[in-house]
């Protein structure tokens, strides 16, 4: 491999490395807004979390399936790594959650954690299958 080939091969990695951290911000910025939103919801349940995490499984099902191989929308790598890992990355906090689910067992309410864990895990997946199953429907349209 030559000189130019490899300098290329970096820029274009460096590149990628930047749409995704871009991607990262946006997506923690709409994370920071959902929580700023829902924070009027009450404290005792964390609905932020819950809701970013249901949303963001959504998205990313949705995008997964409208943009891969047989979707009907085009996407090259970068754009699909800018969406899934990027912006639902910066966006979706299992982080958040897992130490909330710690304090709340912490704090004495093991059934308010474990309520927490069941509807989040179910939202997560009935939301990634309804992003896919809605966005594979799309596909199946004809083209106008």
């Amino acid at each position: 491999m030559d000189n130019e080939s490899l300098w290329q091969k970096a820029w274009s990695r460096g590149i990628l490395y930047g749409l995704v951290a871009l991607g990262s911000v946006i997506g923690g910025e709409a994370r920071y807004l959902v929580g700023v939103l829902l924070q009027a919801l009450g404290p005792g349940f964390p609905w932020a979390t819950l809701f970013v995490n249901v949303t963001g499984s959504f998205v990313i099902g949705f995008y997964a399936a409208l943009t891969g191989p047989d979707g009907r929308v085009f996407a090259s790598s970068r754009q699909r790594q800018f969406v899934m890992t990027g912006i639902c990355g910066g966006y979706t906090t299992f982080s958040a959650f897992s130490l909330e689910t710690f304090q709340l067992l912490r704090a004495g309410h093991a059934l308010t954690a474990l309520l927490n864990v069941g509807i989040s895990i179910i939202g997560w997946l009935l939301a990634v299958w309804l992003g896919h199953t809605l966005a594979t429907r799309i596909n199946r349209l004809k083209g106008t």
